[in-house]
């Protein structure tokens, strides 16, 4: 109840505090166990998996065999949100630069900047989302992408977190 309270003072920026909740929220083991919200894990499949990469504030990045970069939140993010209710997306042709922010996402529990994985430029933005935003929390690495872009910079691939990495990252920031 505690953190639900936290939550919603702190609703501009989640991710911001989520490692804050992570800490302030000490449960029995026994508790733990039943939780499904505790000790997650990714769950994707290997082939999808392997081609992801993922930021600190918990976006992931697909490069696509023509060499665009599709963009969504990680499935820790979109259930530490809850159901997702809007989504604030840019305008196809919007330059972004790394870690710039191009969008939001609103749930029953919070809302969250996006912030850009790479440079590059938005070449299409889910539509999808305008009448069914519950796609992200649906399927945030198929359906419930967020946008695709053009990678200006390749080598800023190299600084983003492979799946094995993310969870190492969210488990600490959990503990």
């Amino acid at each position: 109840m505690a953190a639900c309270g936290l939550l919603r003072s702190f609703s501009s920026n989640f991710f911001t505090v989520l490692p804050l909740i992570s800490r302030s929220a000490t449960l029995p083991t026994s508790r733990l166990a039943s939780n499904p919200y505790f000790g997650r894990t990714l769950a994707t499949s290997s082939r999808l998996s392997a081609a992801l990469k993922f930021t600190d504030k918990h976006e992931w990045i697909r490069v696509e065999d023509d060499g665009t970069g599709t963009v969504g939140i990680s499935k820790f993010a979109q259930e530490a949100l809850g159901d997702v209710v809007y989504c604030g997306l840019p305008e196809v042709g919007t330059q972004l630069a790394q870690q710039d922010e191009f969008g939001a996402l609103e749930s029953v529990k919070a809302a969250s900047e996006l912030y850009s994985p790479l440079t590059g430029e938005v070449v299409a933005v889910n539509t999808l989302l305008a009448d069914n935003p519950g796609l992200v929390n649906k399927s945030c690495y198929k359906d419930g992408w967020l946008m695709k872009m053009t990678i200006g910079n390749p080598a800023e691939l190299d600084a983003l977190m492979d799946e094995a990495a993310y969870e190492r990252y969210i488990r600490s920031i959990e503990d």
